[in-house]
């Protein structure tokens, strides 16, 4: 399946979407902005010059054993048709919603293990369980499989009993990507929307040229300027592999894609983030669109910052996201 998305641009520049802006960086999200300057944007530099070479990135995700679950989280693996998931549930929550969350990691890293903790977070937070897909991953497989993935995870949830308003999609980064992604892919397919959508620090545009442009590209404490183009022309690379009728299907992004009827949204990015660009113009072509969102901007805070709960924003926006799972799917009448 590679799903057959319309793409439009938005006729109405004024239209806006819901923003809340959250002021003041506390020291901690201070020394873990300082901390990552030194340490994964160095590195994000060095990859960017080659990112075709044999990087180990499948060892990214061991490194998800340092940052285990919060305590009384149990957890499963599951199978779906190409790919493993795997449920989280925090102690003491209830079954009247889940969330299918797709992890980040630029397509190519990370996984169940690196996402742990922070999908223990967001269970515990929603009064829910977590099912968590490890998709398929550049560059082994286009960005088109781990979507497939998505939708095949969101029929095992239907076929589990799960009704649509039950369903949140939720990812960060990369997988805030395929979170929009497989909510349109639902469409392709006949499956009925999710109840709703929520993103942390999502890449929305395979186009760098809106972050490259963008005064974040200089402050970005992850990503150096360099490592946007090399995701992007990695991924054309691995999309060359796959012919559809002699040619190479068009790049998608879910900025350029048809949102009409979009279940309602919720974008949480950090105000200096190299993808605050893509996060500001798709709250923007949501609005266009008459889809229900809100853009959440942390003063100063890094990329996904919701992953450290040491910092007190994370679990600010942590507690936001909860809110905004139980108001979409509410809980059932006993």
């Amino acid at each position: 399946m590679n799903p057959a998305l319309t793409v439009v641009k938005s006729t109405d520049p004024t239209a806006t979407a819901r923003r809340r802006d959250i002021r003041g960086a506390s020291v901690q999200s201070q020394i873990l902005s300082k901390s990552l300057q030194f340490t994964v944007r160095p590195f994000l530099t060095v990859w960017a010059q080659a990112p075709s070479l044999p990087w180990p990135m499948g060892l990214v995700d061991y490194a998800g054993l340092l940052v285990p679950q919060i305590s009384g989280t149990t957890r499963s693996r599951v199978m779906l048709a190409e790919c493993e998931a795997e449920w989280i549930r925090a102690e003491g929550t209830g079954s009247d919603r889940v969330v299918l969350y797709m992890h980040g990691g630029a397509f190519v890293c990370c996984g169940l293990r690196t996402h742990r903790r922070m999908t223990s977070r967001v269970s515990e937070n929603i009064d829910g369980a977590v099912l968590s897909v490890n998709y398929r991953m550049m560059p082994r497989n286009p960005i088109s499989h781990a979507v497939e993935d998505g939708v095949d995870a969101y029929r095992f949830l239907l076929d589990s009993g799960y009704r649509p308003e039950q369903i949140v999609l939720g990812g960060d980064s990369a997988g805030g990507y395929l979170a929009f992604m497989v909510a349109l892919a639902l469409r392709t397919v006949d499956l009925p929307a999710p109840a709703g959508i929520f993103t942390m620090s999502p890449l929305t545009d395979m186009d760098p040229s809106g972050k490259l442009d963008h005064e974040n590209a200089s402050k970005c404490s992850i990503f150096p300027p360099n490592a946007v183009p090399a995701l992007t022309a990695l991924a054309d690379r691995v999309d060359a592999r796959i012919v559809v009728e002699g040619q190479r299907g068009p790049r998608v992004s879910p900025v350029d894609s048809d949102l009409a009827g979009m279940p309602p949204v919720l974008i949480q990015v950090g105000s200096t983030e190299m993808v605050y660009a893509d996060a500001e113009l798709m709250a923007q072509r949501l609005a266009v669109a008459g889809v229900e969102c809100e853009l959440q901007v942390y003063e100063d805070q890094v990329h996904v910052f919701q992953a450290a709960d040491f910092v007190p924003e994370a679990r600010r926006a942590l507690r936001a996201i909860g809110e905004f799972a139980r108001n979409v799917s509410p809980r059932r009448e006993s």
